[in-house]
């Protein structure tokens, strides 16, 4: 059985994991992972409008990996409407980026809980392979940390080299072209980057866990026995 300074670790260690996993399931359901500011650019163009009037033909939008919403705002007004990204907007897209994105999260869901029964085993007892030792709770922490990662990264490129919001913001638009002035990361993005360093705490968790307590050791007087004591 590990030592209660083990144990307390390992705990927290499979802790970290679990909240990992709620963190990135929250970051999918929350359709907020960007927002950003569009501008009606055929309404501009048609009134000639002048810097002052364009705040009058800037909207909003905000979306996840599943829907979103935009506000337009084309001088008449704002009319706000949603949409979905499957089935129908995911074919306007960079469908292959978007799916590997997914899979990658719930990869590292089944990673996150991989990682937490590693550490829940390695608290009640002592492996009797390495691999499923400390060893394998840092591989499997890694492993989850890098998915996660590898999934935001693959977010930004989308909106940074595929014009993710620019394509959203123009879905099922006839009349009007809109262009993205102010784009900006929202809560679910942060959700899965705070995902992503539960598992390099937990290294560190796993790195602490291992560091050996000093021992105490109780010295034992020896009794010696006298002459007198024979007497008594």
């Amino acid at each position: 059985m590990p030592g209660w300074f083990k144990k307390a670790w390992y705990g927290l260690a499979s802790l970290l994991s679990f909240s990992s996993f709620i963190l990135i399931i929250v970051a999918l359901v929350v359709p907020h992972w960007l927002s950003g500011k569009i501008l009606c650019q055929t309404g501009v163009d048609l009134v000639n409008a002048t810097d002052r009037e364009l705040v009058k033909f800037i909207g909003d939008i905000y979306y996840g990996l599943f829907r979103g919403c935009k506000v337009r705002q084309c001088g008449l007004g704002g009319r706000q409407s949603q949409f979905t990204i499957f089935p129908h907007l995911v074919k306007e897209l960079n469908a292959g980026l978007h799916v590997m994105i997914l899979l990658l999260l719930f990869l590292a869901l089944a990673l996150a809980l991989v990682s937490m029964g590693f550490a829940i085993l390695n608290m009640i007892q002592v492996p009797y392979r390495a691999v499923n030792g400390p060893g394998g709770i840092c591989l499997w922490n890694v492993l989850a940390g890098g998915v996660v990662a590898l999934a935001i990264a693959s977010f930004m490129a989308a909106v940074k080299f595929h014009d993710l919001t620019e394509r959203l913001a123009n879905f099922q638009e006839r009349l009007f072209q809109f262009v993205v002035v102010e784009e900006q990361y929202e809560e679910s993005f942060w959700i899965c980057v705070a995902s992503a360093s539960a598992h390099a705490a937990n290294l560190v968790v796993v790195a602490i866990s291992q560091i050996p307590l000093p021992e105490i050791k109780t010295k034992m007087e020896e009794a010696t026995v006298t002459a007198e004591d024979i007497l008594y």
